[in-house]
């Protein structure tokens, strides 16, 4: 039986620029692409018509395609990530597997396993860095601590990427860190062999979503006016690149070396996401609890009623409702809204960030954990950021101030300005004082 390598595709779906494929191309036997449908995952997911499944499957047959088109065929299996090693075993000579690290606690935990498995058969499984530019341990204080502030970490990030500039083959000046994964390069040492068909959705329980994925390119212009127009919803002057950062269909290193000569404000997007997944890496408590041990202390709420409300975007603040529809409604939501709705939600209704974090992880299409963790925890200021738990966004001065002409809130709500619109669920100002009483007390009676 021919001695093959096995590339597995997890959250970098695409073959150009892709760091570990790159290395596995290089290597000495043909390499087989596997792609799991994790049940572990999927099982998970409550609406069986997910967008994010279908985005998937829709990305692994672009891939399949381009594989075709070389003589191979993307091998992609259904189950428990460890159960499907243990049958490939049973089918291929397996020298070598390569794949790009995921610091998510459960990818962590599968990889151990799979990891263990592969070395009892003298197999080696080799790790590489693909979707953030610096990951855990690159970016760290002088006394080799990691940083819990996003300012000095994004300076360190910055010095650390200009450290090595050279010229590109344009001579134009480019970072080390930033260099491209020539993966197509090295295509003929794909596995050839006939096509291999991909599981349906249907067979995985899934049916075929319909909602509307945005485009994985973005203009120039866009990008150099992004720090003038992305406070603001009804214009769409954010990239919306999130759900292909998130699943690896664009390289994180292109748009890095792009936002660097174009818009610096952008560019500091792309750094707290690696500041988030770094955040996640060195402290993994944060997926379960609050970065800070002494917000366990916060007695929040629970309200059904203004749970659904909130859900639902009938809170009675139209800046929160207009983020909350525009999610149910598309799987997106503006940055600026986030934390405007994440604020509302455990400031004004004074419950817990947990509960919020989960209801965009089922709705985003971007949906990351460390991301959508580290936001939450921001708006809750039990995070890592310096800023004290007494900062409370003001829903409508915020309105005022990002969407004066209410462009953005007719938008997502038509019954805006009649009585069909319900009045607030609660008070501002004494939904504030509510909120600092009972932080203040939580946090002076440790």
């Amino acid at each position: 039986m021919q001695t093959v390598n096995l590339f597995w595709f997890r959250r970098d779906l695409r073959l150009e620029d892709n760091a570990g494929l790159f290395h596995a191309l290089k290597g000495a036997h043909p390499v087989i692409p596997l792609f799991i449908f994790d049940t572990h995952i999927l099982d998970q997911l409550e609406d069986r018509k997910d967008a994010r499944v279908t985005f998937i499957h829709d990305a692994l047959e672009d891939m399949q395609t381009e594989l075709n088109k070389l003589g191979s065929t993307l091998i992609v299996k259904y189950g428990e990530p460890l159960k499907i090693w243990q049958e490939l075993l049973q089918t291929y000579t397996i020298k070598e597997v390569y794949t790009n690290r995921d610091f998510e606690p459960y990818a962590i935990s599968r990889d151990k396993e799979v990891s263990n498995l592969l070395a009892q058969q003298d197999i080696t499984f080799h790790t590489f860095k693909d979707h953030l530019i610096f990951e855990k341990g690159e970016i760290l204080k002088d006394d080799g601590t990691p940083y819990v502030v996003f300012t000095p970490f994004s300076r360190k990030w910055k010095a650390k990427l200009d450290s090595r500039i050279s010229k590109d083959v344009k001579g134009k000046p480019v970072s080390y860190y930033l260099k491209q994964y020539p993966s197509l390069k090295y295509a003929e040492n794909f596995w050839q062999a006939s096509v291999v068909l991909i599981p349906s959705l249907k067979s995985m329980n899934f049916e075929r979503s319909t909602q509307i994925i945005p485009t994985n390119t973005v203009t120039r212009g866009l990008i150099k006016k992004y720090d003038q127009t992305r406070n603001f919803p009804a214009i769409a002057g954010t990239s919306q690149l999130g759900i292909h950062f998130r699943f690896g269909t664009i390289s994180i290193r292109e748009k890095a070396q792009k936002a660097q000569q174009l818009n610096e404000t952008y560019l500091n997007e792309l750094i707290w996401r690696d500041f988030y997944a770094t955040i996640l890496a060195h402290f993994p408590h944060v997926a379960e609890r609050p970065f800070r041990p002494k917000y366990e202390n916060i007695p929040w709420r629970h309200n059904d009623d203004e749970l659904t409300k909130w859900c639902t975007g009938h809170t009675g603040y139209p800046m929160v409702d207009a983020g909350m529809r525009e999610l149910n409604a598309t799987g997106f939501m503006h940055n600026r809204v986030r934390m405007i709705t994440a604020s509302f939600f455990t400031k004004h209704l004074l419950m817990d960030y947990r509960v919020g974090e989960a209801y965009f992880a089922k709705k985003l299409l971007d949906y990351d954990l460390a991301s959508n963790n580290g936001g939450w925890q921001w708006a809750a200021g039990c995070g890592t950021d310096a800023a004290p738990y007494f900062r409370i966004f003001n829903p409508t001065s915020q309105q005022q101030k990002f969407d004066k002409e209410l462009k953005y809130i007719k938008k997502w709500i038509p019954e805006y300005g009649t009585d069909k619109y319900p009045e607030p669920i609660v008070d501002h100002k004494e939904a504030r004082k509510r909120c600092l009483i009972t932080f203040k007390t939580a946090l002076n009676n440790l």
